[in-house]
């Protein structure tokens, strides 16, 4: 099993699966995020239900599947730079591989540095603010409104909205490649999922910060 583990193999294995189980946290995160369209009281029932006991439980392991997949992103990148002779950006790759595919640390390393952005914005400030549906003017909605109301913070947002959707384009399908569930047949379907997977995740995200910079909430 550590052989496993330890191989390249078992390294992209481990990575697949928590990429998986992220898919099924952002699957969650959008559904509590469109609730935002509706208004304060569904939104803010929404955020009351993720405040559940037995969602808060999920937060560690939800912590600790992002730290698993970025350390074993890095691993495996890092692996893949040692061992190739010419790198991509002296390659022509463009017939053999989608842009998305061949830039999947990148796009991972600035999704993960809007993460930090957001999770200091939100989750801190949910978690030990004065974030309260008791509380005028200052409940989860007002503060998810205000924030990404604001044009710097909502384009900021929308553009990592797309870059997911691009990380999302190859991640989805190159998992269930990685863990087997895939052949010459399932790998095209598993590719038509991942895209209208990435399409949902990017455009519904997207659509978020733009419905409040139109006012449409109004």
């Amino acid at each position: 099993m550590s052989n496993f583990i330890s191989s390249t193999i078992g390294k992209k294995f481990i990575m697949s699966i928590s990429g998986l189980f992220l898919i099924l946290f952002l699957f969650v995160h959008l559904t509590v995020n469109t609730l935002l369209f509706f208004g304060p009281d569904a939104f803010n029932a929404g955020c009351e239900f993720m405040a559940l006991p037995f969602i808060k439980v999920i937060e560690p392991i939800l912590a600790l599947g992002f730290i698993i997949h970025i350390i074993y992103a890095t691993v495996i990148t890092l692996q893949n730079q040692r061992a190739r002779p010419v790198k991509y950006a002296k390659q022509d790759l463009s017939q053999d591989s989608t842009w998305a595919s061949r830039n999947m640390y990148i796009l991972g390393g600035m999704l993960f540095a809007f993460l930090v952005l957001h999770i200091i914005n939100f989750w801190v400030k949910f978690k030990f603010g004065d974030v309260s549906a008791d509380v005028i003017g200052h409940t989860q909605y007002d503060l998810v409104s205000t924030t990404i109301s604001q044009p710097l913070y909502g384009i900021i947002y929308m553009i990592a909205a797309i870059l997911l959707g691009l990380h999302l384009s190859h991640g989805f399908w190159s998992a269930f490649q990685t863990v087997g569930f895939s052949n010459d047949i399932w790998r095209k379907r598993w590719e038509c999922i991942g895209y209208i997977i990435a399409v949902i995740f990017g455009l519904g995200f997207a659509l978020i910060p733009l419905f409040f910079m139109l006012g449409l909430n109004n």
